[in-house]
């Protein structure tokens, strides 16, 4: 990321150097290197490295050694509970199961449009495609099951436990 770009200006002077790190550690797909995090939140390394150690105590990343170096990814567990507060914020007892219901409608789509069952068996059928297109489409509609059904079980979980979890206290708000 370059540093003299206006949005990362604005960016360092609007968010503390903490902030920037934890949202880049946050979204990174894989584990990576503080070095590589350093770069993108625009900060030192040194500062990413204490920043990160931060993260790891709190339970927000988790710290793999590899190669002689250490490489940080976010904690799925933490990850987890993050967005299960945050549908038990945006949605009351009868929106998370409409939510649901959508997310079930999606999914019994994709069974029918393939004829599989699961995201797993559908990327299978991505090796009998003809075009790049058709493998990039099954590839994708994959990938988006498998979120759509991570997605369920969150949302399923948040109903079941509505009342304990919720901060409106009752299933009937």
């Amino acid at each position: 990321m370059s540093h003299s770009d206006p949005g990362v200006d604005a960016w360092k002077e609007h968010t503390s150097a903490f902030d920037r790190v934890r949202s880049v550690a946050q979204t990174v797909s894989e584990p990576r290197p503080a070095s590589w995090i350093a770069d993108e939140a625009a900060v030192s390394e040194n500062t990413a490295r204490g920043h990160l150690r931060r993260l790891v105590e709190m339970n927000v990343l988790l710290a793999f050694d590899r190669d002689g170096g250490t490489t940080y990814a976010p904690d799925p567990l933490h990850t987890r509970h993050q967005t299960l507060r945050e549908l038990l914020d945006e949605y009351d007892h009868e929106g998370l199961i409409a939510l649901k219901e959508s997310l079930q409608t999606h999914i019994e789509t994709w069974r029918d449009e393939y004829g599989v069952a699961s995201p797993e068996e559908l990327r299978t059928l991505a090796a009998d495609t003809e075009t790049a297109e058709e493998t990039a489409t099954v590839r994708r509609t994959a990938n988006d099951w498998a979120l759509t059904e991570y997605r369920l079980d969150i949302v399923e979980e948040a109903i079941n436990n509505y009342a304990t979890y919720s901060r409106r206290g009752t299933a009937s708000a």
